[in-house]
């Protein structure tokens, strides 16, 4: 995968992207990032990015001119080529994403899908906001990574990089890990009961124990040591489901719950109501 990110900050990506998994990757040859200064597309001697906006308002807004010439040279497929992507075999496998406080909200499934392509362009707003041509004729999409504001657009680059680039197959060393964690659906949508002692349906990661047993008269739970793995798989399950309901209720809406999972729950809510 190929990945460009559009900053005024270039030197912010010097510290996320040089560590871990992405470093990893980028060492093998599964990614390459590179990071475009802004201000290098500018023409004046004060290399303005920003400009106050029409009708007026507080703060200040990124000019579309810098964006739009930094994209050029770049080579992507027309806006029009890339929208229709998904759709049409053989197509350009690339998109071009506006992080904004106004985007959709970025998901472990929307990872997974950006993971699918062969180039990913990452424009980070700052100030106020981004001139609305960007959005409306240069990006794809906008996406956010919270319902929260940031001053910029790097840290959430940042998040979307470490997201699709250990996604990508090689990038982590045992590869079933990514499909058994918090917000991953199983194969086909439906939770494999047999599959695996973890396996997250789309629910929350249950509780991880490492040794020692005991640590300061905290235990750890017998069953996770009785060597039971049906034992396990039904614990982990349950406290999936007990952590999901407690801390993201709204997980459940959307996760693979067989008819033991719905009873459980059933178990679990009356067990709250009693207490």
């Amino acid at each position: 995968m190929k990945a460009d990110i559009v900053t005024i900050f270039p030197d912010f990506f010097r510290g996320p992207l040089d560590h871990g998994i992405t470093r990893r990757a980028a060492e093998m040859g599964l990614v390459k990032v590179d990071v475009h200064d802004l201000r290098e597309f500018t023409h004046d001697k004060h290399r303005t990015v920003d400009d106050r906006p029409f009708g007026g308002g507080e703060g200040m807004v990124l000019k579309p001119e810098p964006i739009f010439e930094c994209l050029e040279p770049l080579a992507l497929a027309s806006r029009e080529r890339r929208l229709t992507s998904e759709k049409t075999p053989g197509s350009a496998k690339e998109s071009v994403i506006l992080l904004s406080p106004q985007g959709e909200r970025f998901t472990q499934k929307m990872a997974a899908k950006l993971a699918g392509l062969d180039r990913l362009v990452l424009i980070c707003g700052r100030y106020e906001g981004v001139d609305e041509r960007v959005a409306d004729f240069l990006a794809d999409r906008e996406i956010s990574i919270g319902d929260y504001v940031l001053s910029g657009g790097e840290l959430a680059a940042a998040v979307i990089i470490e997201a699709v680039t250990r996604l990508l197959p090689g990038a982590v060393g045992n590869e079933a890990s990514t499909r058994q964690e918090s917000f991953t659906a199983q194969e086909g949508g439906e939770f494999i009961e047999n599959a695996s002692t973890c396996g997250s349906g789309g629910l929350l990661d249950y509780p991880h124990y490492t040794r020692p047993a005991e640590f300061r008269g905290m235990a750890v739970p017998s069953v996770l040591i009785n060597g039971d793995h049906q034992e396990i798989r039904r614990w982990r399950r349950a406290q999936a489901l007990e952590k999901t309901l407690r801390n993201r209720p709204d997980l459940l809406e959307g996760a693979a719950l067989n008819e033991d999972d719905k009873k459980l729950l059933l178990q679990i809510k009356d067990s709250r109501l009693s207490s």
